[in-house]
């Protein structure tokens, strides 16, 4: 027994520390990490759900910084940093007792830090709820990520007053989108857009809680909880709450849960098994809005890009350009479009609105946040008329006996079936080969 008592603390001494103290979810200070590094696991959580360092993506030499579910098979990232693109091979990850964690590139320059300004930090700590804690020696938090979220809110997590959440530019860019939930100092929890690189907020809200009671304060909202059971909801000042989650939550115990504004801007609820057999995918619980195609406010492009169509597709938008349009970027299909034509004023001057512009007619779509003048009464003929002969207009709607001209860039575009309406978008002659249908409206019973 003495003989294999010894043999054991020599295996312990000659064990790496920092290597034993991952298992329990403890970083010590001066641990780091190298992206690419084979022989360096990320930071673990005590039970392995979590993981903290450097998520490999399709270039075998690019990593993105972040935390994400380590045991699934597709390993989603839950946190990360939007200032910080993918780092190249080589980059490191260290605690410091002084900033608490530094990344620095392969060169040494620090590329961001997680600017504890103390020097009490005394351990890292990857909790199993998703949390990276830098601690000090009596325990207390110094940092956290939870108290910087990207676009996911795990649960243990809540949001307070001024905090918010951004979607990523797309599924495979992880620089910030456009959309964003923003817990507001009046109480309401909100989805809106902004406008990407300048980062100005959009009046474009397109779901406000309505927990704000600005007669009496103790009513508002003050807290976002999202608590251990994978409920979802809106403490307020009266100790009531209003419940985020519209369903039964499938249990924690065998499920993970987690809730995305995810790049299109859908806030969504997904859960996925904990234990599973095969490569199940997480599933949709619910999500918010229930349109997304229906954004409100005079600024911003609408949940689809300028000059283009939403509609929804199983609850996601679907964006689509117009016959004679095409996308800015091959590559973003939810980007804004282009007209394939020529249709500004100068080019009248080569000769009669009829002989250089026709129109293809589209059913039930529109762009309201477009319009430049009214015709009321009209009828399908005069609103036609009346935008083949103005060169501003690039598209007229034509409903309940009135003509709406539209100018560009059209925002906010969507199918709306309620609508019965047509629409007259204008396309030069000479450019009617390239007219093709890369838009069709959707059927009512597609509408979900």
């Amino acid at each position: 027994m003495a003989y294999l008592c010894i043999h054991l603390i020599f295996f312990l001494f000659l064990f790496p520390i920092s290597a034993l103290a991952q298992k329990n979810g403890i970083v010590p200070l001066g641990s780091t990490l190298t992206a690419g590094e084979t022989s360096a696991s990320p930071w673990l959580s005590p039970s392995g759900d979590f993981a903290f360092g450097f998520r490999q993506f399709q270039d075998k030499d690019l990593f993105l910084f972040s935390i994400w579910y380590y045991k699934i098979p597709d390993k989603t990232v839950v946190w990360l940093v939007y200032s910080i693109d993918l780092v190249p091979r080589g980059s490191t990850l260290k605690l410091d007792a002084r900033s608490g964690l530094v990344l620095r590139d392969p060169q040494g320059l620090q590329l961001w830090s997680a600017d504890v300004n103390s020097s009490q930090v005394d351990h890292g700590f990857m909790n199993d709820t998703g949390n990276f804690i830098l601690k000090a020696s009596d325990d207390s938090r110094l940092w956290e990520s939870f108290r910087f979220p990207a676009d996911t809110i795990l649960p243990y997590q809540e949001l307070i007053l001024g905090d918010s959440l951004s979607s990523r530019q797309s599924a495979t860019k992880f620089s910030q989108g456009r959309f964003y939930l923003r817990f507001l100092y009046d109480g309401n929890l909100v989805l809106a857009t902004r406008s990407v690189p300048t980062n100005v907020y959009d009046d474009a809200e397109y779901y406000n809680s309505q927990t704000s009671d600005p007669t009496v304060l103790l009513n508002s909202g003050y807290q976002v909880t999202f608590d251990g059971r994978g409920a979802l909801y809106i403490r307020k000042r009266n100790n009531e709450t209003k419940e985020l989650s519209p369903v039964s939550i499938p249990p924690a115990s065998e499920y993970y849960h987690r809730a995305t504004i995810d790049f299109d801007g859908v806030f969504t609820y997904y859960f996925h098994p904990r234990t599973f057999t095969g490569n199940p995918n997480w599933k949709v619980l619910w999500y918010l809005p229930e349109n997304i195609c229906f954004i409100t406010g005079e600024k911003g492009s609408g949940a689809c890009g300028f000059n283009s169509i939403c509609h929804l597709e199983h609850g996601r938008p679907a964006c689509a350009c117009p016959e004679g349009y095409i996308l800015l970027d091959p590559n973003d299909k939810y980007g804004s479009c282009l007209p394939n034509s020529s249709l500004g004023c100068g080019a009248v001057k080569e000769g009669s609105a009829e002989n250089l512009y026709d129109f293809v007619v589209i059913n039930d779509i529109d762009w309201p946040l477009s319009d430049f003048e009214q015709i009321y009464p009209s009828n399908e003929t005069v609103c036609e008329q009346a935008c083949l002969q103005d060169c501003f207009c690039v598209v007229a709607i034509f409903r309940d006996n009135s003509c709406w001209k539209k100018k560009l860039p059209l925002s906010n575009g969507r199918v709306d079936t309620s609508l019965r309406s047509k629409a007259f978008i204008k396309y030069r002659k000479s450019d009617a080969p390239s007219v093709h249908p890369t838009f069709r409206p959707v059927p009512v019973g597609s509408m979900s």
